[in-house]
Parts: structure tokens; C-alpha cells; sequence
């Protein structure tokens, strides 16, 4: 289904370290494979989404296996199988698992407006009690052009504040294009750039996230813990939000709250 031997080529030659590690690849699936795949996604305004909306997020997801068509069904089965999971560990040197409920991965799509402050992911899945370790999101953005809007961005760690600092690195999103990073490095990522795209075009893409053991001590943080942008900085009532998003008791309170500020 994909070129292993190509994908871990790519992958020892060209993974980078900074801010934290991570490696980029073009034509990560079989071009017809992600042809179908794209093919299969759901309507923007189908009612299949969950979607989150509020002041650090604008976007929608599914991760429910039920409705996953035939070839993206197969292809999130390799994705989480032991087969595909043990190239990945044998390319970090950590023994890793996947996660077969998907949590907060699947299928995610952003239409215009769509947004994703910088933000840290859960640390420890609420279920398993493993932590996440790997992220691997896979693009399906058809024809699109950087002036859309929706990169990938990768921020340095603010060693005073423990927040995003410097925007090191953005990624742009395109059709088949993949990204593999390490989330416990104080992986602050999101979308740099709002998607500004025009009608019928969506930053549309699949994440799998892999776990491994959870070192003595770790944080055990279940949710994503976001950071305000800095037009946000010092607002009470982002401040609230954020904290309450991060925390698995009260987030479902928060994932549609779009009250202006």
C-alpha cells in the first residue's frame, strides 16, 4: 500500500530537529490511492462532522471507523497496523503502538476561516494511559496555492513563559503531501495562517497518532493545551477557554463556543 523502503529512506536522510524533530514528505500514499481517498471524504456541510468551533479552533473531524468508506477504511487500518507501526518505532528507536480508537485523529477538514492556535496535544490518552509520541497527518488539499492560507507551523518553546516563542518553520499543505513529528519535545504546532480559501476548496487531511510508554512522572494532561495567539494575549475570557479545553472533565463544554471577544 505505501513504499515502505521509500518512506524510510526519506525519512533517515531528511528529518530535521529544530524547533523539534520532524520530516516532510511529498507523495507520502500511491497517487491513485489518494485520489480515492480524497474522493471518499465527506461533504463540508454533511452532518457526519463533529465540529469544533470556538476562539482557538475553527475546524471539523471524524474518527468514527462506522463511517469511514471502503479505501480510507483500509488505508487507516494499515496506517494502525503493527506492520506499519513497527517501521515507524524502528525509525525513532522507541517501541511504539497505535491507537485503533483514532482518538482525536481521522479525518479533519478546515474551511474558510478555518483556524488552529499553536497548541501542545494530550500528553497521555485518556484510555490507554500510554503517551503520544508520533504524529503522522497526511494532505489532501487539492490545487492548492500558499496565498489559501491553512500551513503547517512549528514554534520554538518560550523558555521563560513555557509557550509558543518564535514561529521557526512553516510547512505549506498540498494533495499527498505528509508530516511525521515528535510531540514530546514541546511541540508547539498549529496553523500559522488562517485559511482564507475561495468557495468549494477545503484544507482537508488523515492523522494517526502513535503512543509509547509513559516515562515515571510524566504530565497527564488528556487534552490539547492551546496557546492565545498575539492578539489574544492577556484576554480573560481566552485565558478561561484555554483552560478549560485542556482539561478532560470540562473540554466538551468548550469545543463550540464561538461567543465574540
Amino acid at each position: 500500500m505505501i513504499n515502505i523502503e521509500h518512506i524510510s529512506k526519506i525519512a533517515k536522510n531528511k528529518t530535521l530537529v529544530s524547533p523539534f524533530m520532524h520530516v516532510e514528505f511529498d507523495q507520502f500514499l500511491p497517487i491513485k490511492l489518494a485520489e480515492m481517498v480524497n474522493a471518499e471524504f465527506p461533504d463540508y456541510e454533511s452532518e457526519v462532522w463533529y465540529s469544533y468551533k470556538n476562539q482557538v479552533e475553527d475546524k471539523k473531524a471524524l474518527n468514527d471507523w462506522n463511517k469511514f468508506p471502503e479505501n480510507t477504511y483500509k488505508l487507516f487500518s494499515y496506517l494502525t497496523s503493527d506492520v506499519f507501526t513497527g517501521v515507524l518505532s524502528n525509525l525513532i528507536g522507541v517501541h511504539l503502538y497505535p491507537d485503533p480508537g483514532l482518538h482525536g485523529g481521522g479525518w479533519h477538514i478546515h474551511g474558510n476561516g478555518g483556524k488552529l492556535n499553536p497548541h501542545l496535544d494530550y500528553n497521555v490518552h485518556p484510555k490507554l494511559k500510554l503517551q503520544r509520541k508520533l504524529n503522522l497527518i497526511i494532505y489532501l488539499c487539492e490545487n492548492w496555492e500558499d496565498s489559501w492560507g491553512g500551513h503547517f507551523g512549528l514554534w520554538q518553546q518560550d523558555k521563560q513563559t513555557g509557550r509558543p516563542g518564535k514561529l521557526e518553520k512553516e510547512i505549506s499543505v498540498g494533495f499527498n503531501k505528509a508530516v511525521i513529528f515528535d510531540t514530546t519535545q514541546n511541540s508547539w504546532h498549529g496553523l500559522s495562517r488562517e485559511v482564507e480559501a475561495p468557495e468549494g476548496s477545503f484544507r482537508k487531511s488523515l492523522a494517526v497518532y502513535y503512543l509509547c510508554s509513559a516515562p515515571q512522572g510524566t504530565d497527564s494532561r488528556g487534552r490539547a493545551l492551546f496557546a492565545p495567539t498575539e492578539a489574544q494575549v492577556g484576554n480573560p475570557v481566552i485565558e478561561e477557554l484555554i483552560q478549560r479545553r485542556s482539561q478532560v472533565s470540562l473540554s466538551h463544554q468548550v469545543y463550540r463556543n464561538d461567543k465574540p471577544i
